[in-house]
């Protein structure tokens, strides 16, 4: 059996690098070494170069990002220096170091007014500073080297720090029933079965120059829902492992303002990566019953 290759992800904490550790370490295809903070400080650019050498990649995977959606919109400045100056400059290294670099992207760089799901080629409009700065990042790991690809995923959820569900059940504690947005539809993914996906499309890239398996591509769960058919779903499988439950309320997005526009519609269509990389995300409701049960278990 062949040696394990290097994969370094960028940071320690964020759900797809706590996934990667856990996926990777019984994967057997990989050496999953998480990079962060002080070491690598994505708001400090020049800290990567030094940091990614030192590491010895076969593999880059640029995971870490500035993800506060809302707080981006008044701190564009430095989710624009974190999601895309040190995303050019992670491709950038790995291009010297001759290596493929794997970007997580977002669904956020649509404006989410198509009535289908969108496919890699539609024209990209970000609608608040988070989505512009994730498209800032695609296109400069675009223009640092050809031997990338772009995974574009969204309502990212999992056992680890903080997301959607892991809300919904500490909020379910307390109170009887909430309300959640039903007009913004989606396609909620778990990041261990983002990590899954990525481990094989990093595996692909080692072993293939093929252009085919380099580009962008759209990475999510199979099956769509609003945040309140996701939040339902999250209470019936709690309910079934003896966790907490709430009533849901379907209530518009002009009762619950945020500071960042969400896009109304964002669901991706992955057949490109199934096509090109032949994977394909389990059903949402599937990997959200086994995240729930595990955390039911905890």
């Amino acid at each position: 059996m062949s040696a394990a290759r290097r994969m370094v992800v960028t940071g320690r904490e964020g759900q797809v690098v706590l996934s990667l550790l856990e996926r990777g370490a019984n994967d057997g295809r990989f050496e999953v070494i998480a990079l962060g903070r002080p070491e690598l400080d994505l708001s400090a650019p020049e800290t990567i170069e030094a940091a990614l050498r030192e590491a010895r990649p076969d593999v880059i995977v640029s995971a870490a990002a500035y993800t506060a959606v809302d707080q981006a919109e008044t701190d564009e400045e430095a989710a624009t220096v974190i999601n895309g100056v040190a995303a050019g400059k992670i491709a950038q290294v790995a291009a010297a170091l001759g290596v493929p670099v794997i970007h997580l992207s977002t669904d956020y760089v649509f404006d989410g007014s198509k009535t289908e799901a969108y496919v890699e080629s539609d024209p990209v409009a970000p609608i608040g500073a988070y989505g512009r700065s994730k498209l800032a990042g695609e296109q400069a790991v675009a223009a640092a080297t050809q031997n990338h690809a772009i995974l574009r995923t969204a309502w990212v959820y999992s056992p680890f720090g903080k997301n959607f569900l892991k809300t919904m059940l500490k909020l379910a504690e307390t109170r009887d029933s909430l309300n959640v947005v039903d007009d913004q539809v989606g396609n909620p993914t778990s990041a261990l079965d983002i990590a899954d996906t990525v481990l094989t499309v990093a595996s692909n890239l080692l072993g293939s120059d093929d252009p085919a398996l380099r580009g962008t591509f759209h990475m999510t769960g199979t099956g769509e829902g609003s945040w309140a058919d996701f939040a339902i779903e999250i209470f019936a499988r709690s309910k079934l492992a003896g966790g907490s439950t709430a009533e849901v309320g379907r209530i518009p997005s002009s009762a619950y303002p945020t500071p960042a526009k969400r896009p109304a519609n964002s669901r991706l269509d992955c057949s490109l990566l199934e096509l090109r990389h032949g994977t394909r995300l389990p059903d949402w409701k599937q990997s959200t019953a086994i995240i729930v049960e595990r955390l039911a278990r905890t």
